[in-house]
């Protein structure tokens, strides 16, 4: 599974707002793949930020 899913399925998973540094931790994965894989799925609108620095699945 590539790093855009994992990051999605932690989201979805977890079920509350997280930010890049948690998902890090959860994750095991580098922080720049963490960042490209977020990109990613803000310019998808697979992912909303409900409030600043913090992220949710759709």
């Amino acid at each position: 599974m590539d790093a855009k899913m994992v990051v999605l399925e932690i989201m979805k998973r977890e079920g509350i707002p997280l930010n890049a540094g948690k998902i890090v931790d959860l994750t095991n994965l580098d922080r720049k793949v963490v960042d490209k894989a977020m990109n990613e799925l803000k310019s998808e609108e697979l992912i909303i930020s409900p409030r600043r620095c913090y992220w949710q699945a759709k």
